[in-house]
């Protein structure tokens, strides 16, 4: 799955290291692109630097920024992979509030990764922020996400009732999804992790490594997430080997 995330951010992290790479913003109401390089964004404005000089343009003007990841942002992911989260926390966190709004995937990446590195780290008040940050700088989508993020907060408090009224409509809907939509698919990755931890709390083992697998397999896009449901599944079949036969839970 890692190859997901590489196709996602499009290769540019290791690229934009090597060769520096002309950054375009597109603003509302002007067809020409203005070119020049993305120095950073404070959730209101976004300063660019041009040949004329540096300027800053208030995010609500701006359509589009075409600009690669940040390599911080790939080292993240790559450490969170190999499961230390307390190194990959700062990496994304630093790519985080250094474009924070900007209007491209990697940097709404960027900011829920931190969020829920944040639930793992146990920094639930920060989490929240951040949640809530993500909902008012990234409207739709954003609330999606936001919504997700906090009911697993809930989870993180032990809160499994209010968070699984707020997560099972959502993982109904996509189930139904014959496609994931691109702006939802970090939402239903933690959706489905936080649905696993939730039966698993219930006792219900056999939904728990289900949806584990589902976040593994098909809601992979998060990679904290899927981290997170790995190491769960790997946990109940470990668990559900020295189980009697007639007590074993079907392992795919």
């Amino acid at each position: 799955m890692i190859f997901a995330i590489a196709a996602f951010l499009g290769l540019a992290t290791c690229m934009s290291a090597q060769t520096p790479v002309a950054h375009q913003v597109k603003l509302r109401n002007n067809p020409t692109p203005l070119v020049g390089t993305v120095l950073g964004a404070d959730g209101r404005n976004v300063q660019f630097q041009t040949p004329a000089g540096s300027v800053g343009y208030p995010l609500q003007n701006v359509e589009s920024v075409t600009m690669p990841a940040p390599p911080e942002l790939g080292q993240a992911l790559t450490v969170m992979q190999s499961g230390d989260a307390a190194k990959a926390l700062p990496l994304a966190q630093a790519v985080s509030q250094r474009f924070r709004g900007l209007p491209v995937d990697w940097a709404k990446l960027a900011a829920s990764t931190t969020a829920n590195l944040l639930i793992t780290a146990g920094e639930l008040d920060k989490a929240e922020a951040a949640f809530k940050e993500i909902e008012q700088l990234y409207p739709g989508a954003g609330g999606l996400q936001s919504k997700v993020g906090l009911a697993r907060i809930a989870v993180a408090k032990k809160e499994f009732g209010g968070a699984k009224a707020v997560l099972e409509p959502i993982t109904e809907e996509a189930l139904k999804a014959k496609n994931v939509p691109r702006e939802n698919a970090f939402a239903y990755s933690q959706a489905f992790y936080a649905m696993g931890l939730i039966h698993e709390s219930e006792g219900k083992m056999q939904d728990a490594l289900e949806n584990y697998l589902r976040t593994v397999t098909i809601f992979f896009h998060d990679p904290s997430a899927r981290a997170g449901a790995q190491q769960h599944a790997d946990e109940l079949r470990a668990k559900n080997k020295d189980k009697p036969a007639s007590h074993q839970i079907a392992v795919p």
